[in-house]
């Protein structure tokens, strides 16, 4: 079971992924960027760090939705979220922001062209077994929404 799958609540993966990167301009303009550095508590990720992260995945996915769609059988490289993070420091939010947007909509220009068959083209994650490109899909999108409630937490915060 893909643990981002909970997150969806049986919206449409492809609706998510194609719809988040104006949830974050409304949250980040909304929030101002003199709160982007402010996390929701201490040991946790500031905005603008959810941002560089989601870029960081981004390029992940970009990667590995290619390489699925290119090899007979693609085994996944997974990555440390918290080494690659230690660089965060070196972007501000709106360049993240518009780096995940950018390459996003190159996914889902990508994700949108594909016919059908091509969401059941097997690839393995070597910590969750074997799984689908449409998995792939689902999971970009559960995440989206699982950072995405993340900053609206912080928006609250800063909005009481």
């Amino acid at each position: 079971m893909n643990p981002y799958a909970l997150y969806l609540g049986g919206r449409d993966p492809r609706q998510v992924i194609a719809s988040t990167p104006s949830h974050l301009c409304d949250f980040l303009h909304a929030l101002g960027e003199e709160h982007a550095d402010e996390p929701s508590a201490p040991g946790k990720w500031s905005v603008r760090e959810i941002l560089c992260h989601l870029a960081d995945c981004e390029i992940v996915f970009a990667y590995r939705l290619r390489q699925t769609l290119a090899e007979p059988h693609h085994v996944i490289q997974p990555f440390d979220q918290g080494i690659w993070a230690a660089h965060y420091k070196c972007y501000d939010a709106r360049s993240a922001l518009a780096a995940f947007t950018a390459v996003r909509q190159f996914n889902v220009n990508l994700v949108d062209s594909l016919p059908a068959e091509c969401f059941l083209k097997p690839v393995t994650h070597p910590e969750r077994g074997v799984m689908t490109f449409g998995v792939i899909v689902e999971t970009m999108a559960g995440h989206d929404l699982n950072h995405l409630n993340q900053i609206e937490k912080i928006y609250q915060i800063h909005n009481r």
